[in-house]
């Protein structure tokens, strides 16, 4: 699967040639960059072009602002999470219990807090917004570890639940220390399997 963002994510118009993929690519690395230094707020499409070595206009063709801009790096950000979570779950040593899932996604998504660039401060959404879109993937990633019908209602607001929870726990445990608290994310853990277990035992 690529990392690029989809049509869905804002883009104007998705790369077809592999030179307008690798052009997109410098832009939303640019995009995470600034992020990091200057905040939302700063950020503006100019700094981006200026840093990702492309004229403003190259900015343009793909996106018609910086929300937009931010909107496919959180696109490629989830796509990202979802690989590196599947692969660690595709891991013999893993386990087939939706628990030993749960822990994974945490220890995944504080990984890229840690590691990749923007991810602090947009990793699936612009600052405030929902995770809908994660708690929508999730069913897929989990697969068989589910012990009831992907479709049935009340899972699907467990998972939105439990994704905002933990998204507000996490961001404290970052606030708290640059690295992230460990007890706030062992609470985490913990606070989403005694949740689940609501629906899922």
């Amino acid at each position: 699967m690529t990392r690029t963002a989809s049509t869905e994510s804002g883009l104007r118009r998705a790369p077809v040639q592999r030179r307008s993929t690798e052009r997109l690519e410098r832009i939303l690395d640019a995009c995470a960059r600034e992020l990091d230094e200057g905040g939302y707020e700063r950020l503006s499409t100019r700094a981006v072009a200026r840093r990702a070595g492309v004229p403003i206009g190259s900015v343009y063709r793909f996106f018609c602002d910086k929300r937009a801009m931010t909107d496919a790096l959180a696109h490629r950000n989830l796509d990202e999470f979802l690989e590196r979570a599947a692969a660690r779950l595709a891991k013999p040593d893993t386990g087939s219990d939706w628990r030993a899932a749960a822990d994974v996604l945490v220890d995944e998504y504080t990984a890229m807090k840690r590691t990749a660039p923007g991810f602090a401060l947009v990793d699936f959404g612009v600052p405030g917004e929902t995770n809908h879109a994660l708690a929508d993937r999730l069913p897929d990633l989990l697969g068989d570890r589910l012990t009831v019908d992907p479709a049935d209602p009340r899972l699907r607001l467990a998972l939105v639940i439990v994704t905002e929870a933990a998204d507000a726990t996490l961001q404290l445990a970052f606030r708290e220390s640059p690295s992230g608290d460990p007890l706030v994310i062992a609470a985490t853990k913990q606070m989403i399997r005694a949740y689940l277990a609501s629906v899922l035992d």
